[in-house]
């Protein structure tokens, strides 16, 4: 009886700790009562029925990666190349991904592989090697509406590679080679140029400064020799006056003294001999005189050498 109730107590106690069960963070449990769908267990702790509760499958909520083979895949253009992606998704309905598909990453790997043959089909190679962003985006949304019917939402969809066969890599390899000679030509060309223009424009500015130089020292010398000129007018002008008004003094004294001692023929001789010699300085000044005044003209020198001695 002892032993019984032993075996019973071990029973219940076995009983009691395998009705509960614990989820961790990150994870669900799909839970079967008798071979049916039941419920889904958040983390935490849960009492289940021993042998009536079954718990089908632990599924993770996390985001999930999954990573695909390198596949052939032939261009529009019949080049033959190959392609790998990484899918980024994540189950949203924990029984949907249990019971609507068997297993739901193959189904994620064949709708891939089947939709990216189709879409690289369509393009030629230089349009797949460029349109990377346009393949993903395409990949996504297609695979998306697929996985729809599993729970599974696919947050992205990232071609990791794309790899063209050998003979194509080559050629690409001489054009990249002969496209950074061209660059590299086209940069040295535009350096000599820039320093062409620069040595111009240097070579521009120099004869600027000199020819500014030259005239200001132009204007300069124009305007020392204005003032040399106005200095020299200003001379003669003095002299000029000077002599004007030595000669006014010399005929008011002569006037002075004719008034003072009368009319006088030696006098009056004398000036007209004055006034011959300032007729004859003037070369515009031409002197018609008859015989009989060229013959008192000795007569009168002669008076006019003894007055001013």
């Amino acid at each position: 009886m002892i032993i019984f109730l032993l075996v019973l107590a071990l029973i219940i106690i076995i009983g009691l700790l395998s009705s509960i069960k614990v989820v961790n963070t990150g994870y669900v449990f799909v839970l079967e009562r008798f071979g049916q769908f039941n419920k889904i267990l958040e983390p935490g702790w849960h009492l289940v029925i021993p042998f009536a509760d079954f718990i089908r499958k632990r599924v993770s909520t996390k985001q999930q990666i999954l990573d695909i083979e390198p596949q052939n895949v032939i261009t529009k253009d019949n080049v033959k190349i190959s392609i790998d992606n990484v899918i980024f998704y994540k189950i949203m309905n924990p029984k949907d991904a249990v019971y609507n598909i068997e297993n739901f990453t193959h189904g994620i790997i064949y709708s891939t592989i089947t939709n990216m043959r189709n879409i690289v089909g369509d393009m030629t190679l230089d349009e797949v090697l460029s349109g990377r962003d346009q393949i993903n985006s395409r990949l996504l949304q297609i695979i998306d509406e697929v996985t729809d019917a599993y729970g599974i939402k696919i947050l992205s969809v990232e071609i990791k590679n794309i790899i063209p066969p050998a003979e194509i890599q080559q050629a690409m390899e001489k054009q990249m080679k002969a496209e950074r000679d061209k660059r590299a030509v086209i940069l040295q060309a535009e350096g000599q140029k820039q320093s062409e223009i620069a040595k111009a424009e240097g070579e521009k500015q120099a004869k600027i400064l000199t020819a500014e130089a030259d005239k200001e020292a132009n204007i300069r010398r124009a305007e020392g020799l204005k003032e040399s000129q106005l200095l020299e007018a200003e001379g003669k002008a003095k002299a000029i006056e000077a002599i004007a008004e030595a000669q006014a003094q010399a005929i008011a004294l002569v006037n002075k003294a004719i008034l003072e001692s009368g009319t006088n023929e030696t006098v009056i001789a004398l000036k007209q001999v004055e006034a011959l010699q300032e007729m004859a300085k003037n070369p515009a000044n031409k002197l018609i005189l008859p015989n009989e005044t060229l013959s008192s003209l000795g007569s009168i020198a002669a008076i006019g050498e003894m007055l001013k001695r």
